[in-house]
């Protein structure tokens, strides 16, 4: 939820996102110094009451809506957008699933008329459900590029965490929370895991503690969730919490209890570590979409007929892997599909069908930079992204742009606004940018013999090198740059990644065991969360990799794709181990 300072001021003074809706203005623009409630001469609440199974979204355009409306519908419950504020007021339950930075998300409210109306609506005591930018807003204000107003209906202040003291900022994964008052949808799940992704976060206090009815503790405890009357809001994701969070949903549409599953008793009580599913998706030689898996890099069988290796279709195994536990799911697309119109890339209908029935976070890699398709139309980064996250994406993988981008910076000095990496970060926030990292070692026999980081090897090189730097590459791994993993790590984490993905071209495939001298390297060196990746055989390197470094999580792929090691084993053998993960 990070983006770069917006100029204050109204909304014409901004640059809006590619995504947001363009509806024409309705009434006048919003004043930041006046409260909400001073402003209401046209608007009044009526809510029909045909339509029990219908719900308002408030979609303002930005960000992956597209997985709460899914699970929405998963429930048996039609949708209705909101075009205009009469909508809200007519709404017998109003949804409101806030995505990217607080400023330009107050912006595009005030600019559209839709301010007033929810602050109507939530002050008549409606049903509502704000999800992490939506619990965000109804705060007064938010430092988040600012000071910025918000809805103000709620007191408190939304800050950053702090980071200083070596926390990893943003909070990604799936945590714990404490139910500090009865709400009603939070029922059950007190001692389960929910999924968080955000950088800013609201503090209990005297003024606010009547409206919070859970808490979290990441680095300190901050408002899970706030509940007062028909009004609810939670910062964490629940069309991204499994079965868990499809709970919350089904309690708050529902209102019976009786329509709710009664959910086992849990044992959360910290950010678990995550365990990543991961699947390298391409055109095999007769133009189907399938799953391969390379070894090092080389995803070809090298037998008769030296086909691409197919380990199955990309929907049916992410479907697979999300029954089976997985805290997240990762798509690379390592096929260039550069002649196809971006509405028709095959990568976007594999997200739009995936999302559908899998309620863990989706990541998208491959591509993810300007092109021109077969027709002459050009695509920025940003449109391509955008396009994903409409798809059902919510986090996309930059490579080789990233790498580029950083050897810039780096040279530079300069920070440009130009580069994928920051256009992404700057209009959907940090915490939907990974970047990939795919280095291969480099032997050296002193740090001195070498221009980048070096790392004392656990195990030395061939000719009895003791050190080793790491050389990034672009392309696949095809293309060695002039940059180590460590240079590379520091100045994306400065240009807006909020998580790194560490691949090692040595260990892929290898089923050797993750490159602990290099994540650990990495992990220490920013304070993003990074994802280890790449060499994972057993289900002992989980945990070796969870205990010697610092990983938020660890990836793997083929040893899932041929069920040598399946999820549920990794998750078992991690809590033998007292290593927290989500169960």
């Amino acid at each position: 939820m990070e983006a770069p300072p917006l100029s204050s001021g109204v909304a014409s003074n901004l640059r809006p996102s590619p995504l947001l809706p363009r509806l024409s203005p309705i009434g006048r623009l919003w004043n930041p110094r006046e409260p909400c409630s001073k402003s209401k001469k046209h608007l009044s609440v009526h809510a029909s009451l045909s339509q029990d199974s219908t719900v308002t979204l408030l979609d303002y355009g930005a960000g992956n809506v597209r997985s709460v409306r899914n699970a929405i519908r998963y429930l048996g419950f039609d949708i209705k957008d909101v075009q205009k504020p009469k909508d809200i007021l007519s709404a017998n339950r109003l949804v409101f699933p806030g995505v990217g930075a607080f400023a330009a998300a107050m912006e595009v409210l005030n600019h559209n008329g839709m301010a007033e109306a929810l602050c109507m609506y939530i002050e008549k005591d409606r049903p509502f459900l704000g999800i992490c930018l939506g619990l965000q807003l109804l705060f007064e204000s938010s430092e988040e590029n600012g000071p910025v107003k918000g809805l103000g209906l709620v007191p408190g202040v939304v800050g950053r965490f702090d980071s200083s003291s070596g926390l990893r900022v943003p909070h990604i994964g799936w945590n714990a929370v404490q139910i500090t008052k009865d709400s009603g949808i939070l029922d059950d799940i007190e001692g389960q895991h929910v999924y968080f992704v955000h950088s800013y976060r609201v503090l209990s206090s005297d003024a606010n503690k009547d409206w919070v009815s859970s808490t979290c503790n990441y680095g300190e405890s901050f408002i899970s969730s706030i509940t007062r009357g028909n009004i609810h809001a939670v910062q964490f994701h629940p069309e991204k919490s499994g079965d868990i969070g499809l709970s919350i949903l089904r309690r708050f549409l529902n209102t019976s209890s009786s329509k709710t599953k009664k959910l086992a008793c849990g044992k959360a009580s910290k950010l678990a570590k995550r365990v990543i599913a991961c699947l390298d998706v391409r055109t095999n030689d007769k133009g189907d979409l399938v799953v391969t898996k390379g070894d090092q890099y080389d995803v070809r069988e090298h037998r008769d007929r030296d086909e691409v290796r197919n380990l199955g279709k990309p929907v049916e195994l992410a479907g697979q892997y999300y029954k089976d536990g997985a805290d997240e799911v990762s798509f690379l697309n390592i096929t260039g599909f550069r002649d196809f119109p971006l509405g028709d890339l095959p990568m976007l209908q594999v997200l739009r069908c995936t999302s559908e029935n899998v309620f863990v976070p989706l990541t998208v890699g491959g591509g993810i930079r300007d092109f021109t398709d077969g027709n002459g139309r050009h695509y920025s980064s940003l449109e391509v992204a955008s396009e994903y996250f409409r798809s059902g994406a919510d986090k996309i993988s930059i490579g080789s742009d990233a790498v580029f981008a950083a050897e810039e910076y780096i040279r530079t000095g300069v920070k440009t606004g130009k580069s994928s990496l920051e256009q992404i970060s700057r209009v959907y926030g940090n915490q939907a940018v990974v970047v990939s990292i795919d280095p291969r070692r480099m032997y050296v026999r002193s740090p001195d013999d070498a221009e980048f980081k070096t790392v004392k090897v656990t195990t030395p090189g061939p000719l009895g090198e003791e050190y080793a730097w790491y050389q990034c590459t672009v392309n696949g791994g095809r293309e060695g740059r002039p940059i180590g993993a460590y240079e590379l790590a520091k100045a994306v984490e400065e240009l807006g990644a909020g998580e790194i993905l560490l691949n090692c071209i040595d260990c892929d495939g290898q089923g050797q065991g993750f490159d602990i001298d290099l994540i650990k390297l990495i992990s220490e060196a920013v304070t993003i969360p990074v994802i280890a990746s790449s060499g994972a055989g057993a289900v002992e390197h989980f945990s070796e990799v969870f205990k010697k470094t610092s990983a938020s999580a660890a990836l793997a792929a083929g040893i899932f794709h041929r069920k040598e090691v399946p999820i549920l084993s990794v998750k078992e053998h991690l809590l033998r181990e007292g290593i927290e993960v989500r169960t």
